[in-house]
């Protein structure tokens, strides 16, 4: 056979394959020749911002950062819902608020549900992710996503997936400066009191973007190193669907 013709062949050959086929030949000659282009990763590939509708916790939720949060993110996933409706459905732990002296003596546990009271008629504080988790569950059966105690990366890669997540931290999002503690059935919870809840849904490799529900703001660009700080130090806490 002769040179033209092998060559001819060989074009024919390719040109006739589909395009999936040939993009699984250009796959393997990368590996055994050129280098490969590797994914982008969370932190180092294109900037995410996801437009989630913003949603303000005032003037009927006080203490509703949580629940409210939680709105954005589910409507955003296309679930009719208000921050109304979830603060009627969240769990509540409905222990009192005992003081003595100025100092709390005993209340809720925020792990088991909102403690307090939400509307801000009187005390109120907060709740954790569990109670959140099951929230988004009865709105997306199955679909709740508990990111709690993974890597902050990890949670990027949520949101860089589509995905915008309820994470918790401090309201000025700087490491907590104002801890309380008090008695709950035989064992002390000890917590920030500035603690808040926002929406993550952005990032870039210096700074992250928040639907803040209490100041009001949509994409609030805060310095990623110190937002990573505060969310640490309220243990991690981040919540959202898939």
């Amino acid at each position: 056979m002769s040179y033209f013709k092998l060559i001819f062949l060989m074009v024919l050959l390719i040109t006739s394959l589909k395009p999936d086929t040939r993009l699984d030949i250009a796959s393997i000659a990368s590996a055994e020749g050129a280098q490969a282009i590797p994914a982008a990763s969370p932190q180092t590939g294109r900037p995410i911002r996801l437009n989630v509708p913003l949603i303000k916790q005032n003037p009927d939720l006080k203490y509703g950062c949580e629940v409210t949060s939680l709105a954005m993110v589910l409507q955003y996933a296309g679930v009719k819902v208000t921050k109304m409706d979830l603060y009627k459905k969240v769990a509540k732990d409905s222990d009192p608020l005992v003081k003595k002296h100025g100092d709390i003596i005993s209340w809720g546990d925020p792990a088991v549900g909102f403690v307090g009271d939400m509307t801000g008629r009187s005390s109120g504080y907060a709740v954790f992710d569990q109670p959140i988790e099951d929230l988004v569950n009865h709105y997306l059966p199955e679909r709740a996503v508990n990111l709690t105690n993974l890597s902050f990366s990890a949670v990027e890669k949520h949101v860089s997936d589509g995905f915008p997540v309820v994470v918790w931290t401090t309201g000025d999002y700087r490491l907590p400066d104002r801890w309380e503690s008090w008695e709950h059935k035989g064992r002390t919870i000890k917590t920030p009191l500035d603690l808040h809840a926002v929406v993550l849904v952005g990032y870039d490799n210096n700074y992250v973007y928040l639907n803040d529900p209490l100041s009001g703001r949509k994409n609030v660009k805060v310095n990623k190193t110190r937002f990573i700080k505060s969310w640490a130090a309220l243990k991690n806490r981040a919540v959202s669907y898939r």
